[in-house]
């Protein structure tokens, strides 16, 4: 693992007031894989009680594009060109995970997925998968 890698990551990160706002924090990186973690807070329910899909889909969002950010130069910014998500199932439970992964990374453009799941007491539900391109800078 370059501990170089995942500190510039986990540095990009802290600047994401989005996710400090959700309460996100990084559970880990590797090359080309970014896990994120966030509890369902109050702030996020829609009105059903809920985790709003918005949460589900910045932290998949967010972890697909820092997974992408593994592969770019040390100077370079990574940003969303598209990205699709399918919700599969109401995000209920205590906290998400979202798992980022590079499916195929290019010299500018690179193809991404990301995984989110629920989880209650331990046990996972997956709510989400996203699939998308991510544009270095």
């Amino acid at each position: 693992m370059d501990q170089a890698l995942e500190k510039r990551i986990r540095a990009s990160f802290e600047t994401q007031a989005m996710m400090q706002t959700f309460g996100a924090e990084v559970v880990s990186v590797l090359q080309g894989e970014v896990v994120l973690r966030a509890p369902i807070l109050p702030l996020a329910l829609q009105h059903t009680g809920h985790g709003h899909a918005a949460l589900t889909f910045a932290l998949g969002d967010t972890a697909a594009g820092f997974a992408a950010a593994t592969y770019l130069p040390e100077d370079a910014a990574v940003v969303t060109a598209e990205i699709k998500i399918n919700l599969l199932a109401p995000a209920a439970g205590d906290h998400l995970i979202a798992t980022g992964r590079v499916i195929k990374p290019g010299r500018r453009l690179i193809v991404v997925t990301a995984t989110v799941a629920a989880y209650t007491d331990g046990v996972a539900r997956d709510v989400a998968i996203l699939q998308g391109t991510m544009v270095g800078t």
